[in-house]
């Protein structure tokens, strides 16, 4: 199975119109178009009847202490951990591609919808958790939500695009799920995958 953005180079870096930020000199940061890129795949091996995606950063910082904060840097050693930007479930087998800004445009405050056309189903990312505590954007995140890496991390981001290719046609998933349920809902069910990575940084 092949996986391919034209929004992106394998391995290149995202533009900023499909983050959900981009640097800005004043405010060090602004929000973005946070369009989701253009995917297309071929290659689907036989015997497949749905397909899957997730989008993950696996550069995530995990202790939160020092992210954003004016005088203080994250060094690239430091631990990192997953920070998951978007699943899309039970696509059928009739679809081959994702255009650009389809599934997203621009940050809504508080999270985009979960509604789609069936069968497509969205999950919440880890922007719901990030905001949790935030007044004004705390949420449910449904769907894709772009790259925002903090600003003083010294690491560049690789943000992977994987699918899956699944012998089932819809995951057993109802309701509010997360990309970890999605993870564990397709195991076992897993015929193919392939990915594409993009990298980010707002790092100065």
């Amino acid at each position: 199975m092949k996986l391919w953005s034209d929004s992106f180079e394998d391995g290149a870096a995202i533009p900023g119109d499909f983050a959900f930020a981009v640097r800005d000199a004043a405010t060090k940061v602004r929000l973005s178009a946070n369009k989701n890129p253009h995917l297309a795949w071929s290659e689907v091996p036989s015997g497949t009847a749905s397909l899957v995606l997730l989008c993950i950063d696996g550069d995530a910082p995990t202790d939160g202490t020092n992210v954003n904060k004016e005088g203080a840097t994250l060094p690239a050693s430091m631990p990192r951990a997953d920070f998951f930007h978007w699943s899309l479930i039970d696509i059928p087998t009739t679809r081959n591609s994702i255009a650009a800004g389809e599934f997203s445009q621009n940050v809504t405050p508080k999270g985009k919808p979960a509604t789609l056309h069936a069968p497509l189903r969205h999950g919440i990312n880890d922007y719901t958790s990030w905001f949790a505590g935030d007044q004004d954007m705390a949420g449910d995140y449904y769907g894709y939500d772009g790259p925002c890496p903090p600003w003083n991390d010294e690491r560049i981001h690789h943000y992977v695009f994987r699918l899956y290719a699944l012998d089932i046609s819809r995951l057993e998933l109802e309701g509010r799920f997360t990309c970890q349920d999605v993870l564990q809902a397709m195991h076992g069910h897993i015929l193919d995958e392939a990915q594409v990575i993009g990298t980010y940084s707002l790092f100065e």
